[in-house]
């Protein structure tokens, strides 16, 4: 009898052992985070990864590295991402851009959207309608007006062809009955360049950029794409207000993991980098550059980059845009 006692309270002894070693297993993070960046060093998603990932690293108690990966409008870093094992070590952080335009721009794409999983929106930022600080343009509103006395007198600049800087002028030429011509540039410094000396009449760029040129009087500000004002520029209107109702066009920044990803992992480093946004600290470098922060679940996210997969895709077809 003893001898069977022993053997019971082994095997019991041995479950218990292996449960707290699963227990252990799961317990998240054991090791560094890598945070991908698909684009060059400087921009928006590098500028909000490595705020992040300071904050990360104190919370967590593991160092989160940033990487940036650039190369074919984000969607190389993407795809080394969403090949990735999907067990939380590592993530992307990029425009949403490479799950609601991407998909549909390039005829051949590396990863679906399906592959990469949304952990959570981490900034949404306006579209923000710039001039010359010389033009005598005062809104969107003088831009309808002329437009309707002389159809196509203004142009207007992106960063490029297939960008949600040159839809965003697709979507208002659809709305709004508009022939803004479109002037497509190797990127968009070189656009706001040709804007602030008057080259160009117009652009639709994101609010990052803009941000600094506009306080400092080198850019003027006609409307943001939101369908609200921003608390940074509030005395800017909406598109919304100014001629074209229910118009909205938003670039966001949003953290994704290979899909597969277990979901308490997900909802893990949602709570954390919310928490981490709320931060008097952080919030104050996301007004800086013109961010709102977004407080959503996983599933929300999901879901709101499903209705932009569809809606950019129904503008790409209409507007036969092309990625350069």
């Amino acid at each position: 009898m003893r001898v069977h006692r022993f053997f019971r309270w082994l095997a019991l002894a041995l479950v218990g052992t292996g449960s707290i070693g699963a227990q252990a297993q799961t317990a998240y993070p054991q090791k560094p985070v890598r945070i991908v960046v698909p684009f060059a060093p400087g921009g928006a998603s590098d500028i909000l990864a490595r705020a992040l990932s300071t904050k990360l690293s104190e919370s967590m108690g593991q160092s989160v590295i940033v990487e940036n990966r650039p190369g074919a409008g984000g969607t190389l870093g993407a795809e080394a991402v969403a090949k990735s094992a999907p067990d939380g070590y590592t993530l992307l952080l990029s425009d949403v851009a490479v799950l609601t335009i991407a998909p549909r721009l390039y005829p051949k794409l590396g990863y679906t959207p399906e592959q990469l999983a949304p952990v959570v929106n981490v900034a949404a930022f306006a579209h923000i309608l710039i001039a010359s600080p010389n033009t005598p343009l005062k809104s969107f509103a003088d831009v309808l007006a002329q437009e309707k006395s002389k159809p196509g007198r203004f142009n207007a600049a992106s960063s490029g062809n297939g960008t949600s800087t040159h839809l965003t002028i697709e979507m208002v030429n659809v709305a709004a009955s508009t022939q803004l011509k479109h002037v497509p540039y190797k990127g968009g410094g070189a656009a706001l360049t040709d804007v602030m000396s008057g080259q160009v009449d117009l652009m639709f760029i994101g609010a990052p950029p803009a941000m600094p040129l506009i306080r400092s009087g080198k850019l003027k500000a006609l409307a943001v794409t939101t369908s609200n004002r921003m608390s940074t520029l509030p005395q800017v209107p909406t598109l919304a207000e100014s001629g074209l109702p229910k118009f909205e066009s938003i670039a966001a920044q949003g953290i994704f993991a290979p899909a597969g990803t277990p979901r308490e992992i997900v909802n893990k480093i949602n709570a954390e980098v919310i928490r981490i946004i709320r931060m008097p600290d952080v919030r104050a470098r996301w007004d800086a550059i013109g961010a709102e922060p977004v407080d959503d679940t996983p599933q929300q996210f999901s879901s709101w980059i499903a209705l932009e997969l569809d809606k950019w895709g129904k503008v790409i077809q209409s507007s036969g845009a092309k990625p350069d």
